[in-house]
Parts: C-alpha cells; structure tokens; sequence
C-alpha cells in the first residue's frame, strides 16, 4: 500500500533514507522530551524517529496518511495525533517542551516558522525541511538579497543553521525546485521581550518598501518626535541587523513613552 501525493496538501514525500536519517539525527538536544512531526505522510522521518526515547507526536491532516502510519507502525495510536500543525495550542505536552521536525509542506513554510516563533519558550529546537528559497530566507544576514521579514523575525528568536541542499529526485513527486534543510536553536536576543508588537511591526514595515529609507518606510507608525535625526532612519531595513532592529524597536519604546508623559 502507497498513498499517492495531494497537491492542495503540498504533499512531496521523501524517499531517500539516507537523507531521512540525517535530518533526524542533525537535532542535537536529546534532553527535550517531546517531538512533534509535522507532515510526516509515508513515514520516512517517523520510523528513525520513534527509535528515540521520547513522546512523539504527529500533526497529519491527511486522513489517508493518518492510516498508512497506523498500519506500517503498529505503536502508534490516536493519541499520537494532533491534527492540524497551524491550529495546535500543543497542550498535548501539559506545558512541556518539544523539539519540531519534518518534511515540511512547501505551501504552509513561513506560517508554519512564525507559528513556532510564536510558541519559541516552548519549542527550543526545529529541525526540517523547506522550499530551498524559504531555507536561504531563514538564514539570510543583512545586505543581502533574501534577508527580510523572515530573517529577521526568526533570528531574532533562533539561531539558524542552514544544514544542506536537497536535490528533486529523491521526493515522490519530485518538486519543481531544490530543497534546504535549517535547524534552529532558540536564543532569544536581549532586548525584546515587553516590546514584541512594536518590533514586529517596525521590520515588517520596514520591508514591505525595502527600496525606502526607513525615515519614508516608517512614516506611517508616527515615528516619535525626538528619534526622528536617529542614525538608523538614514538606512533601508535591510542594512540593519537583528540585534539592531531591536535595540531601535527599544530606543522607539523609550521616546514614545517619554513624549505621551
């Protein structure tokens, strides 16, 4: 029994094992008790990952995936399940933390990395595989032509390690483009917890006309009186770093409180 590949669900499935275990082995914190798969369709990843001595768990959506891994891995039962990645809350763990993994379906890529900033106290490790264009985004530095929102929102959470290039043909269907495998090492930077929303909303701001200088980018968010000659306001949003971003975020904080006293 196979199960052939759902378009609308991104569906690529991996067929090289040699490939599978080195994903599975590049996680490195094997004190977290928990994992959670997502995506794992025929199981390629699945197998090595229930030789660990941890919980597993599984966010399918594809009821036919659901029973192949029932049937081809007999230890695995409902509870296993979690449904649907981008609508857990992960109160399956009861508060513990998990290490994220998988195959991960191109067409969900970046909800599915802003879903685990979103819970970064709780996900200390990911391990997976992108879109190879989402994978170099991930891990992209400043001045250069893929940092952006996604760079920045993640480092700011993680570091990132771009691992390796995987080729088409060894995915069943083969994709239309090269895949990127990263892992991420949560390391939240100093500085941004209490200030988060202002922090998001500069970078993406900032982005969203990369071409502008960040004093015409951030027009729109009122920048405060008393930081309009900062240094910062004379660059475009991909000069700066992350740490940079958070500090201004900070300075940003700081003059609006000091001018709405």
């Amino acid at each position: 029994m196979s199960i052939k590949a759902k378009k609308h669900l991104g569906q690529h499935f991996l067929t090289d094992e040699n490939i599978a275990a080195k994903i599975v082995h590049s996680l490195l914190q094997e004190q977290i008790p928990n994992i959670l798969e997502i995506g794992p369709g025929m199981g390629v990843l699945t197998k090595y990952l229930l030789q660990k001595d941890k919980a597993l768990f599984l966010a399918e959506i594809d009821s036919e995936s659901i029973a192949y891994l029932k049937d081809h891995y007999p230890t695995l039962t409902d509870h296993n399940f979690v449904g649907d990645f981008l609508k857990t809350d992960f109160g399956f763990t009861n508060g513990e933390p998990l290490t994220v993994i998988g195959n991960f379906p191109y067409n969900i890529s970046s909800q599915i990395l802003f879903k685990i900033i979103a819970h970064y106290k709780q996900i200390p490790e990911m391990a997976g595989m992108f879109q190879k264009e989402v994978a170099e985004r991930t891990a992209a530095v400043p001045r250069t032509k893929d940092y952006g929102i996604l760079s920045v929102m993640v480092q700011a959470y993680y570091d990132v390690k771009y691992l390796f290039t995987v080729n088409e043909n060894v995915f069943n269907p083969p994709p239309k483009v090269k895949s990127g495998v990263i892992r991420l090492t949560r390391n939240p930077k100093p500085g941004l917890e209490g200030n988060e929303i202002l922090f998001k909303n500069i970078v993406k701001t900032g982005f969203n006309q990369r071409r502008k200088k960040l004093s015409n980018a951030l027009k729109i968010l009122n920048i405060p009186e008393n930081l309009k000659n900062h240094p910062f306001l004379g660059k475009r949003a991909e000069e700066l770093s992350v740490e940079e971003f958070i500090s201004f975020a900070t300075e940003w904080k700081k003059a609006a409180d000091q001018s709405a006293s």
